[in-house]
């Protein structure tokens, strides 16, 4: 047998191509709509696709960020993160979006008790809007997106993580933009759609639908 040749391939490529364009259709969709089956759906399948990244830490990183971090933030008086749980933050963001080993080797260099002292004051700042994402950033190696994780795991209720994938499926918020004004505005909107869906509903699990809607990295590079 041989290897299909050029027909197979041209099949092969329309198949990879109808692929990409029921994913960007699917991308699209769930925004417009507020129906909560549709992003309780997408929701429900966060784990799966975590899983189907590929990325071997990645769903152990991510149950730690999850399911263990929020409660022991929570139970420090004043809540603050210390420079190992900063670092493991920055390698679950990495795992999760693109991996940049010198910015994590930044963020392995600050002192351990600035991290503790700043992430405290930041914290304690919530909830203004960007208040915490600020204070943070003058941290080593830490930007808004990884400011935002630490907040989010302190305040769900208020600041979603900054992701790109999910800022691209908000058509008002425009191009991506790594700054304290565009999270504003990102975290609006997400907060926004939050209290459109009701329940329990709050931004963190906005931003892990819509992730989980774009099928993670993996689901880019495929509609890419």
């Amino acid at each position: 047998m041989n290897g299909g040749g050029p027909a197979a391939a041209m099949q092969i490529g329309a198949s990879v191509g109808i692929v990409a364009v029921i994913s960007l259709r699917i991308m699209a969709t769930l925004w417009t709509t507020t129906a909560e089956r549709s992003w309780r759906s997408a929701l429900d399948r966060y784990d799966a696709v975590v899983g189907a990244q590929g990325v071997a830490r990645l769903p152990e990183l991510d149950r730690w960020y999850r399911a263990e971090l929020p409660a022991i933030v929570a139970a420090r008086q004043p809540s603050h993160v210390t420079l190992p749980e900063l670092v493991r933050l920055a390698e679950w963001k990495m795992a999760r979006g693109v991996w940049r080993a010198p910015n994590l080797v930044l963020v392995r260099s600050n002192a351990p008790g600035a991290v503790v002292e700043t992430s405290a004051a930041a914290l304690a700042a919530a909830p203004h809007p960007t208040g915490p994402i600020s204070a943070l950033a003058k941290l080593k190696g830490v930007g808004p997106a990884t400011a935002s994780a630490v907040a989010s795991a302190f305040a769900p209720s208020v600041y979603p993580f900054f992701d790109e994938l999910v800022a691209a499926q908000v058509p008002a918020l425009g191009v991506v933009a790594w700054t304290l004004g565009y999270y504003a505005r990102y975290a609006d909107a997400l907060r926004a759609r939050a209290v459109a869906l009701g329940g329990r509903w709050t931004p963190v699990m906005v931003e892990r639908a819509l992730w989980s809607n774009a099928g993670g990295k993996a689901g880019r590079a495929l509609s890419g």
